[in-house]
């Protein structure tokens, strides 16, 4: 089996995350999975922190053309899934509309699992600015009355990667940041973002205070592997009726694409 693992980060710029992502791949995906690495194109940002550009709602839906392209280039290289791994699923209905084989979105997924976990799931994240966005997405996942709420981790992005030689300290305030959203209701936290997922299950951070601090990103390779196998053994396809449903001559949304000058722009590995 054969997943395209897609960042909204470009990992060459990333040093130590990428090894870690990478490690955690290997440990919780099944030996006959082989996951593909690959994020945005070099220069897609002004830093290596993509947060400076997808905290403003123009930017985060301009870049998610880059996932839209990546998808086509997923099923045209024969993967057996696309999995879109940041938390706010960018152009997540899009692509579904777009390709014929499972899409995987990240923040989809855990918002899933954490309703099979507990009663209320709460999102720590590291741009306060998502809040509103992960709360629309819960809304339009059918979840709005399972979601606590979202509310900022108290560290940066920048602080997670320097994190990885030394978390002791990120890791309680993550757990002071976890009871706040705890008080709020939520039993089950989903970390907001991938690093930040990694450094926590690298740690073995799988709880505060009994409360479940999912490992979201090993729940969204967990449901790659699912949808494969159900296609696989089951006939199981997503439903092609209706407006997001139906797809598109591909060698036209390629034309699209090439219109708009974004065949130029394919994603980094």
């Amino acid at each position: 089996m054969k997943i395209w693992h897609q960042s909204f980060t470009v990992l060459g710029d990333l040093g130590p995350y990428s090894d870690a992502l990478k490690a955690h791949f290997a440990r919780v995906a099944r030996p006959d999975t082989q996951i593909d690495m690959h994020g945005m194109a070099p220069g897609t940002y002004s830093s290596n922190y993509p947060g400076s550009d997808i905290r403003h709602a123009a930017l985060f839906h301009l870049h998610g053309m880059q996932f839209m392209q990546a998808g086509v280039l997923a099923q045209e290289q024969g993967y057996d899934a696309y999995a879109v791994s940041t938390l706010p699923d960018p152009a997540l209905r899009e692509i579904r509309a777009l390709i014929d084989i499972p899409v995987i979105g990240y923040g989809e997924s855990a918002m899933f699992t954490a309703c099979l976990l507990g009663r209320k799931f709460g999102v720590l994240a590291f741009i306060e600015d998502f809040n509103e966005l992960l709360a629309q997405n819960a809304e339009s996942y059918g979840l709005a009355s399972r979601f606590a709420g979202a509310a900022p981790v108290g560290f940066t992005f920048n602080d997670v990667l320097k994190g990885f030689s030394d978390p002791a300290e990120l890791i309680e305030k993550f757990k002071t940041a976890a009871r706040k959203l705890i008080a709020k209701g939520a039993d089950v936290i989903i970390p907001g973002e991938a690093p930040l997922n990694v450094l926590l299950a690298r740690n073995g951070v799988t709880e505060v205070d009994g409360v479940t601090i999912m490992d979201s990103l090993g729940t969204w390779v967990k449901h790659a592997e699912m949808m494969v196998d159900l296609r696989r053994l089951c006939g199981t396809k997503p439903s092609r009726v209706g407006y997001y449903h139906r797809l598109p001559e591909l060698e036209r949304a390629k034309e699209v694409f090439a219109f708009y000058g974004l065949d130029k722009r394919l994603p980094g590995v």
